[in-house]
C-alpha cells in the first residue's frame, strides 16, 4: 500500500512517525509540500519521498489491483485549502483510497469537490495524536470497502486508539468531544496550577502536582471497569475535603457549564461544515 499525504504539517507528520514506528517501509510513503523547507525537513527526518506538486506526487493505481487500497491519499491541508486541493486532485483518481483529516468537512462536500468521486474516509484526529496518544473518529462513504476501512485503520491507529461511527453527523460530537477536548483538560490543568499557586505552592510544584494527579487518575479509569461517577464517589469522603470541593462545583453547576459549552462546540462543528458546503 502506497500512502500519499497531501500536505506536511503536524498532524502528517504524527502519522508518518507512527506508521515508521510500527515498521512501515519509508519508500512507500510520500508527502506532497509545496513549502521548500517544509518538504526537506520532512526528507530528512523521515526518509521518505516527497514531492513539490501531485503531478509528480499522484501515483496511478495498478490496472491488475482495482478495488483494493493500494494507494491510499491522505488530505492532510488545513480544511480552508481542501477545496483547491480537491479541484486540483479531482481529474488524478482511479481507484484511489481518499481519506481527509481535514476538521469539518463532509464526505459529500469532499466527494462533490472531487467531481463524484466517491471511494471516501472521513476522519476526525486530535492533538494528543501528535504523542501517539490520540483517539480518531471515522466515517466511511457507502462506496469504501471493508478493506478500504482497514487501511484507514492501520493509517489512524499509528497515532491512538480509532472510533468508527455509522452516521457521519455524529463526526460533530466526535469533534465536540476528542477534538476540543485536550483544550478543555488543558483549561483545567491551567486552574489546578493556579489554584495550587495561590495557595502557596511554586509553579513547578504545582505543575507537577496536577499533571501527576490527571496521568494517575486517567489511568485508574482506564484500567477500571466502574464509571467515572463510581470511581468520583470513592475519593469523596462525607464530611471530607473532596465533598467539600464537590458541593461547590455542583453549587456553581460546573458540570451543567461544562455540559453546555460542549454541546456549543457540537453546535459550531455543524455550523463549520455548512459553510463549507457552500463552496
Amino acid at each position: 500500500m502506497k500512502i500519499t499525504f497531501i500536505g506536511g504539517g503536524n498532524m502528517a507528520c504524527a502519522l508518518i512517525s507512527g506508521l515508521l514506528k510500527q515498521g512501515y517501509a519509508a519508500d512507500q510513503i510520500c508527502v506532497i509540500e509545496i513549502n521548500d523547507e517544509s518538504r526537506i525537513r520532512i526528507s530528512e527526518r523521515f526518509g521518505v519521498l516527497t514531492a513539490a506538486d501531485l503531478a509528480n506526487g499522484i501515483t496511478p493505481c495498478p490496472s491488475d489491483r482495482a478495488g483494493g487500497a493500494d494507494n491510499v491519499i491522505v488530505l492532510s491541508v488545513k480544511p480552508q485549502q481542501l477545496h483547491a486541493v480537491a479541484q486540483q486532485l479531482k481529474g488524478m483518481l482511479d481507484q484511489h483510497l481518499v481519506i481527509s483529516i481535514a476538521a469539518g468537512i463532509r464526505t459529500t462536500d469532499i466527494m462533490r469537490w472531487l467531481d463524484g468521486y466517491r471511494r471516501v474516509i472521513r476522519t476526525m484526529p486530535n492533538t494528543p495524536s501528535l504523542v501517539g496518544a490520540g483517539v480518531t473518529g471515522l466515517y466511511a462513504s457507502s462506496n469504501a470497502s471493508a478493506q478500504d476501512r482497514q487501511a484507514a485503520e492501520l493509517i489512524m491507529q499509528a497515532v491512538g486508539a480509532v472510533l468508527w461511527v455509522e452516521d457521519e453527523e455524529m463526526l460533530h460530537a466526535v469533534t465536540a468531544i476528542s477534538g476540543s477536548g485536550p483544550a478543555y483538560v488543558f483549561y483545567f490543568i491551567e486552574s489546578l496550577q493556579q489554584a495550587g499557586m495561590e495557595l502557596g505552592l511554586t509553579a513547578n510544584e504545582a505543575r507537577q502536582l496536577t499533571l501527576q494527579t490527571f496521568c494517575g487518575a486517567v489511568k485508574l479509569a482506564n484500567e477500571s471497569s466502574e464509571d467515572a461517577a463510581v470511581l468520583r464517589a470513592r475519593v469523596t469522603s462525607t464530611g471530607g475535603t473532596t465533598q467539600q470541593a464537590i458541593q461547590s462545583m455542583d453549587m456553581n453547576e460546573v458540570k451543567s457549564k461544562i455540559i453546555a459549552a460542549i454541546n456549543a462546540a457540537n453546535v459550531r462543528s455543524r455550523e463549520m461544515s455548512d459553510e463549507f458546503s457552500k463552496l
